[in-house]
């Protein structure tokens, strides 16, 4: 058994439990196990976690802030708020190559909400990702590309809600899931209903566009 950095270590063994109770299940897994398949003795667990539930919502934890980092990575060199939802609606975690094995702790989670600190743990996850997508519903609002008729709130719970059910759905590989005869698929037609076409998009920026100049003009005029 090498020895490793207490960051290293831990990280190690968060891994490792990952793949072990994407393998076997939360319930079923044990830390034994997830020391052998770590080369570790058992108590090396319980020097960074105090159980095998305290370990299971770091993950939680974890999965939370790698999905936020993906999404930044994903829309950081978008050109306006409207790339940068289009983007966002389809980085679906669940079903990304980046995304998907970390995110079957969260799947895993749902199945465990009768304790509380386990749902209390992905209550916050839910809570950060959505806080997350009604920022970027704001922006694309404010900038024009997305009514307002709705509040950025519920948009962005129901792209959760549609994210999560196409998530859940897509690995069963039903025949059609997800898209039309014609080859629409469902993405296309979230996009499509939030964003509108690209010439109304277009014109949307052009008017954004007036309404910062005529803004700064108003005050330069009021200085």
């Amino acid at each position: 058994m090498s020895r490793l950095p207490a960051t290293e270590r831990r990280k190690q063994l968060l891994d490792t439990a990952a793949r072990l109770f994407a393998e076997r299940g939360y319930a079923r897994a044990t830390t034994a196990e997830i020391a052998r398949a770590a080369q570790v003795t058992e108590p090396i667990i319980y020097r960074h976690f105090s159980s095998k539930k305290e370990l299971f919502i770091a993950l939680i934890n974890r999965t939370g802030e790698e999905t936020l980092r993906l999404w930044k990575q994903q829309l950081h060199k978008a050109p306006d708020p409207a790339e940068r939802l289009r983007r966002l609606i389809g980085a679906n975690p669940l079903v990304s190559n980046r995304g998907r094995g970390a995110y079957r702790v969260i799947v895993q989670a749902m199945t465990e909400i009768s304790d509380p600190d386990i749902l209390a743990a992905l209550a916050h996850h839910i809570r950060v990702l959505h806080e997350f997508v009604a920022g970027e519903v704001v922006a694309a609002q404010e900038a024009g590309f997305v009514s307002e008729r709705f509040s950025a709130s519920i948009t962005a719970w129901m792209l959760l809600h549609l994210g999560l059910g196409y998530g859940v759905l897509a690995p069963l590989d039903i025949p059609g899931h997800a898209q039309d005869e014609s080859g629409v698929r469902v993405r296309e037609v979230i996009e499509q209903l939030m964003l509108g076409d690209s010439t109304r998009q277009a014109e949307n920026l052009r008017k954004h566009a007036r309404r910062a100049a005529e803004d700064r003009g108003d005050a330069e005029d009021a200085a």
